[in-house]
């Protein structure tokens, strides 16, 4: 799959992921992928666990994409996933093998005050 075939599937999963679409959002995986959440030290084998794993989350969630890069087999996605209204910095990495994702990390980060040692460098988001 060329890279616009990418992108548009990506961008087809993170509309689904905020609708709540658990079928659409999980056609991008191969029946095989793995994902991991490193931070938690979980690893989640096979599309049906993921679904399933994504389906019986209590939370209600959004997803706001910030960004999508990348090349050939190699994708980032920059978002904020939003949990009953808390928000939380992801990113997550894919690894695509012919046109479906087999390889998923997922990296997040709480929001957090700036430092006040570098309040006369920075510009804050609006």
């Amino acid at each position: 799959m060329e890279n616009r075939g990418i992108r548009a599937a990506l961008e087809r999963h993170w509309a689904a992921s905020d609708s709540n679409d658990f079928v659409v959002e999980h056609e991008i995986y191969s029946e095989d992928a793995v994902l991991h959440y490193p931070q938690s030290g979980e690893r989640i084998r096979g599309r049906g666990k993921i679904q399933e794993s994504r389906t019986v989350q209590p939370n209600e969630k959004r997803f706001a994409v910030q960004r999508i890069i990348g090349d050939g087999d190699l994708w980032v996605t920059e978002f904020v996933l939003s949990y009953d209204g808390v928000p939380s910095y992801t990113v997550s990495i894919m690894e695509f093998s012919d046109g479906k994702v087999a390889r998923e990390t997922q990296y997040f980060g709480d929001p957090f005050k700036p430092g006040l040692s570098r309040a006369h460098l920075v510009e804050l988001n609006d």
